[in-house]
């Protein structure tokens, strides 16, 4: 009977320390990473609400064993156990589907992984429809969740050997759209200059690409890589103007490796070097990444048109 009693006091008084209030930190997160700003925060037990901050951290008056709901526009209410007192605790949220999510590289990384990736890459050059997928910003993302790619596909164990599988696999996708694109436009590409534009075709696109490639010759293939939009009718003029096999398959790979090279290893290499030197996680900062990057690829493109409409109007 005493050792009973003594079992019950020790389970009271386990349970009595457990249920002490403390203050416990929560950081919101949901499933691209991305920090949840001024949500709010309720203890289900106490009803008790608390409000975000602009990183998505929120201090509870909360013990071990309290449940909270959290409420944010554009995401599922969501409830979580509180799990750890000492630490940080991190409550995934998941965020409801927008049609800017198309535009943001985690989208396809998380629900994809590496698959929906080289379907983009291919699709960019290979499907004409593809010119409006973000290639690059995707790549570059790619460099910094890298650990994640593998994951989805096939995991070296090796941050170094991840690195090079992806690179391969992402080039080879690449390789395989500009061939792709190569092709069609040897078989139906002079016809595309008397279609109308719609939609998804905008005649002008062709016309850049075509005067692209008359400037550079087979560079063009390779230089086309890095500029959105003309990167997609690149190899399609290529296969209209009848350029040689060989050497546009000289290109094509030496393109596809410079291109998918330099953007997913700038990523992985750039977010380690400024979160070590600043502090600054490139992981909380996409939409700057994916605008910086958009700038800086569309940049000589909007340079010539800019400065070829102040050239012709001086020669008028």
């Amino acid at each position: 009977m005493k050792k009973i009693f003594q079992l019950l006091l020790i389970i009271l008084a386990t349970t009595a320390a457990s249920a002490q209030t403390d203050s416990i930190k929560v950081k919101l997160s949901n499933q691209y990473e991305g920090e949840i700003a001024n949500a709010t925060v309720t203890v289900i037990k106490t009803g008790q609400s608390f409000l975000a901050d602009e990183h998505g951290v929120v201090m509870l008056a909360a013990s071990t064993v309290d449940s909270i709901k959290i409420n944010q526009k554009n995401y599922d209410t969501t409830a979580v156990a509180i799990t750890n007192n000492k630490s940080e605790n991190l409550a995934i949220v998941k965020k409801n589907f927008t049609w800017k999510d198309l535009i943001t590289p985690m989208f396809y990384i998380i629900n994809g992984g590496l698959w929906m990736m080289l379907f983009i890459i291919f699709a960019e050059t290979g499907l004409f429809i593809g010119f409006f997928f973000p290639g690059d910003s995707l790549l570059f993302v790619g460099g910094i969740f890298s650990d994640k790619l593998a994951a989805s596909f096939f995991d070296t164990g090796n941050v170094y050997l991840n690195l090079l599988l992806i690179i391969a696999l992402t080039a080879a996708a690449g390789i395989l759209g500009n061939t792709t694109g190569y092709w069609f436009g040897k078989r139906i590409g002079p016809t595309m200059f008397h279609w109308k534009d719609n939609l998804l075709f905008k005649k002008k696109y062709l016309h850049q690409a075509h005067d692209f490639y008359e400037k550079y010759g087979g560079g063009a293939v390779v230089f086309a890589r890095f500029i959105p939009i003309v990167r997609t009718f690149a190899p399609i003029v290529a296969g209209i103007v009848e350029m040689d096999k060989k050497k546009f398959g000289f290109y094509n790979v030496v393109g596809c490796i410079a291109w998918v090279g330099s953007m997913i290893l700038g990523g992985h290499f750039l977010q380690q070097w400024i979160l070590k030197q600043f502090n600054f996680d490139l992981k909380q900062h996409l939409e700057v990444i994916v605008i910086v990057i958009v700038l800086i690829t569309t940049a000589p493109v909007i340079i010539k048109l800019v400065f070829g409409k102040v050239k012709s109007s001086f020669h008028k």
